[in-house]
């Protein structure tokens, strides 16, 4: 079947070619859903709901959509606002006066648009307590009460942070008296007709008609492998392919909340320094090869999802996968190349020099390794360039001399500038939402010793101990927090820079820097910042 209209180019047949791969009766897979103007053109499964049941995968089987959820929790929120029992520039303190004042001052605008600078207590949950033992969010949350620093003040920032959306439940819960899945249910899914939507707070319960969440293994296979904490605002509900198709038709003609909420949930908020976030309420407005976009990914252990809508085609995409090895945000990029006429051309040069080398923040301390990542050899060029951000790995797409995140990593909104030689530059200009900030390379290390780095730290503001010790297999980083232990393998990228890698299948670590007598490190990461451990030991 084919269909064009508003620049919109759909050939069933093209669809399927991409989903080719997954359409097998082994393995699990993905759910897809298209729609042109409100209305389901493509909804198929392909792959196993379970590898341990004959059952296919269909847009009427319930998985996880992860942290597109977040919108869902922005708009009961701003019901509230619109019933005069909230504002959006209330702070947090008037409805939970029990947390830190640090924490109390950041408005729900600013909370609701990852623009508060708040610690997000759910990262430090896992990179040191780990994963896996059941954490009630209630536990986390307390953590709130004694955070007393932030990762920037508010409003001159953008850091991602799940946990202020287990704070926006707690608001809403502590106005309304009712559960947040009540408020869910009563306020927005009922009314829209998302009849198979729910908030699922942990994965070891039993739900009719749900997909399990298949997780890579370190053998090379699958397993059961859970985050153990509980879901709520942040990330919690899961929903059906067909429900979410509904919910986008929603968006365009919405019969829960007003134009007025919906401008503000769609529109970028901007920094004090003039620069958009790209980032409203739960929802990202960005372009993809010169076309707008609006959307919102979730990504979790063994599951992922994308939600995008097309507003000037009247496109509307929905995937989710039950895998963890494949990316729902990258086959509706695919999906976009083969419906969308007109697309901005990507350019790919024969030959791209890969930049290499270890640099670092006078004024920041934040730490940028350039390597390259062997793809495949059949890949021209066989390598892709990489920035290891405060210890993460981000794929980056290169213009010359200019370095931005790509993929999955655009909402970072990044630009490094590399000064002098390609393949060797002598500094990285960062440009991070506006904010400018100078990087200088530094050496190697002369030897890896982890002899004066080794003891016992602390760091007040959250509880948590780190023990660097030597091991057979090089210095080791095993953290204790307040919920449980986490392990991490460590590589010396210079004097006093040390990354920190996850022992576990997760991509958990950061960038462990040092004063140079060893007796302070601060932690880093793509979402904390400067986190500071003081030895004790």
């Amino acid at each position: 079947m084919t269909r064009k209209t508003h620049g919109v180019v759909f050939r069933e047949a093209d669809i399927d070619a991409l989903f080719a791969e997954l359409d097998q009766c082994q393995l699990p897979g993905a759910v897809v859903g298209i729609a042109i103007d409100g209305r389901p053109v493509y909804r198929k499964g392909f792959g196993l709901a379970s590898m341990e049941l004959p059952v296919v995968l269909s847009p009427t089987i319930r998985m996880r959509i992860n942290s597109t959820t977040k919108h869902f929790a922005c708009l009961a929120y701003m019901l509230l606002c619109e019933e005069g029992l909230a504002d959006v520039d209330d702070p947090i303190g008037r409805f939970l006066p029990e947390l830190h004042p640090v924490t109390g001052k950041v408005t729900m605008r600013q909370l609701m648009g990852h623009v508060g600078g708040l610690r997000d207590a759910l990262d430090i949950k896992y990179q040191f307590s780990g994963t896996g033992r059941p954490v009630s969010s209630a536990a986390v949350f307390s953590l709130y009460r004694d955070i007393d620093d932030v990762n920037f003040p508010p409003g001159t920032s953008w850091c991602y942070c799940n946990g202020g959306f287990l704070i926006l439940t707690v608001v809403i819960e502590r106005i309304t008296g009712r559960p947040l899945e009540e408020v869910l249910q009563e306020r927005i899914f009922a009314p829209v007709g998302l009849h198979d939507s729910l908030l699922r707070r942990v994965d070891t319960d039993f739900v009719p008609n749900s997909a399990t969440m298949h997780m890579t293994s370190s053998t090379g296979g699958f397993d059961r492998s859970y985050l153990g904490t509980e879901c709520a605002g942040e990330g919690g509900i899961v929903s059906t392919v067909d429900d979410m198709l509904r919910w986008l038709a929603h968006m365009d003609a919405p019969s829960v909340g007003s134009a007025a909420t919906w401008a503000l949930m769609k529109s970028p908020q901007r920094l004090s320094n003039g620069a958009s976030t790209g980032y409203g309420f739960g929802l990202s407005s960005s372009r993809y090869r010169g076309v707008e976009v609006l959307h919102h990914a979730g990504g979790g252990m063994g599951a992922n999802s994308q939600m995008l809508k097309v507003p000037a085609a009247g496109l509307d995409v929905v995937v989710m996968v039950n895998r963890h090895d494949v990316s729902a945000s990258e086959l509706v990029n695919a999906i976009l190349d083969a419906c969308l006429a007109n697309l901005d051309v990507v350019e790919h040069s024969a030959f791209r020099p890969v930049a290499k080398g270890t640099y670092v923040s006078s004024v920041t301390g934040r730490v940028i390794r350039l390597r390259d990542s062997v793809v495949t050899p059949q890949c021209r060029p066989p390598t892709q360039q990489i920035a290891v951000i405060d210890g993460f790995d981000v794929p980056v797409e290169t213009d010359g001399h200019v370095l931005r995140p790509g993929g999955p990593f655009e909402f970072l909104k990044m630009k490094l500038t590399l000064m002098g030689e390609t393949e060797k530059p002598t500094s990285i200009s960062l440009d991070d939402f506006g904010n400018r900030d100078e990087l200088q390379s530094v050496p190697p290390p002369e030897a890896a010793d982890e002899e004066p780095i080794a003891g016992s730290y602390r760091s007040a503001t959250t509880g948590s101990e780190a023990t660097i010790s030597r091991s057979d297999e090089g210095a080791r980083l095993i953290t204790t927090g307040r919920f449980g232990s986490a392990q991490y393998n460590l590589e010396c990228l210079s004097a006093g820079i040390w990354r920190a890698r996850s022992r576990d299948v997760m991509p958990w670590g950061g960038i462990l820097s040092f004063d140079t007598r060893h007796t302070v490190f601060h932690f880093s990461n793509l979402r904390t910042r400067a986190l500071p451990f003081r030895r004790v030991v």
